[in-house]
């Protein structure tokens, strides 16, 4: 499964929901970064030193580092959903089938409900 590091916005009941689906995911938090204001470069740089996809909600600075580069381990930009484990399991979906997610870009959006 994937490695993944989710930046400091991101929602922990996604990150505990992609843990019991096999990924192994490291926070922010937990490795003690968070309340330091990382910059979106020193994230992405911090996962990238680590092997690790970015998880995360902030869409448009991520999207737009990537464009600047795609030396990094992967990026999933993820739009807000209250429903954690549906939001998870979609970016189970996406990531799965994929062998590698370095210098790769995933957009996981929220369905339309009708």
């Amino acid at each position: 499964m994937a490695r993944l590091y989710s930046n400091e916005n991101f929602p922990f009941p996604v990150v505990r929901k992609l843990r019991e689906l096999g990924h192994d995911v490291a926070t922010i938090q937990e490795q003690g970064r968070a309340n330091e204001s990382l910059s979106d470069p020193a994230v992405l740089q911090l996962a990238t030193s680590q092997q690790r996809a970015v998880l995360t909600l902030n869409r448009l600075d991520f999207l737009k580092l990537h464009r600047q580069s795609a030396s990094h381990s992967g990026i999933i930009v993820c739009t807000v959903d209250p429903d954690f484990d549906a939001q998870a399991t979609r970016i189970h979906e996406a990531i799965h089938e994929c062998d590698e997610l370095t210098g790769q870009l995933f957009r996981v959006n929220r369905t339309a409900k009708g």
